[in-house]
């Protein structure tokens, strides 16, 4: 399975795609940041962001694309332009027909360094590790967007069974009991 990691941000929007299965090892496929000017209208960021994201779709060609699942901070324009970005992101997925998954961040600190509660530094760190690199992919941004797809990988397919099983038993059922 190959998955594309979006760590969603209106300055920095984290991109990272990762090849593997559970319980093997998995591989790094690209990792990068699409980055908008401050002092841009919001509008011609989301723009960019949009196409950032269009381009690695294009270049990759992910099964699934997780995004991480937006927050509620202190600070409401980082939250605000966090969540202009992850609905750019959802757009751009969906309208290509690709599962979308929204990941919270103590579940993706969870799943790659066991604690939900891991700073940036120990996430970049499991990252480094699990993806078997020589270094943490530079800036934080990048290393969480890897972080989301190994998460993705490891927990998606399970959830995305449980989600077709919960589908199957809603289908209606004939009068002889079985399903059409």
């Amino acid at each position: 399975m190959r998955v594309l990691g979006i760590d969603p941000g209106l300055t920095r929007c984290g991109l990272g795609v990762v090849e593997g299965t559970p319980g093997r090892p998995l591989s790094l496929v690209g990792v990068g940041v699409v980055r908008t000017p401050a002092d841009q209208p919001v509008a011609q960021r989301l723009v960019a962001i949009e196409a950032g994201i269009e381009e690695w779709l294009d270049r990759h060609r992910p099964d699934a694309v997780a995004v991480e699942r937006v927050f509620a901070q202190h600070n409401l324009r980082t939250v605000m332009g966090t969540a202009q970005a992850s609905g750019i992101a959802l757009v751009v997925a969906a309208r290509r027909g690709l599962p979308v998954a929204l990941h919270t961040p103590s579940e993706v600190k969870a799943a790659v360094s066991g604690s939900g509660r891991a700073d940036k530094a120990q996430v970049g760190a499991m990252v480094t590790r699990l993806l078997r690199l020589t270094e943490a992919p530079k800036p934080a941004d990048a290393a969480d967007a890897l972080a989301l797809a190994i998460t993705h990988i490891w927990r998606g397919g399970a959830q995305a069974r449980l989600d077709a099983a919960v589908a199957a038993a809603r289908r209606p059922t004939t009068t002889a009991g079985r399903r059409p």
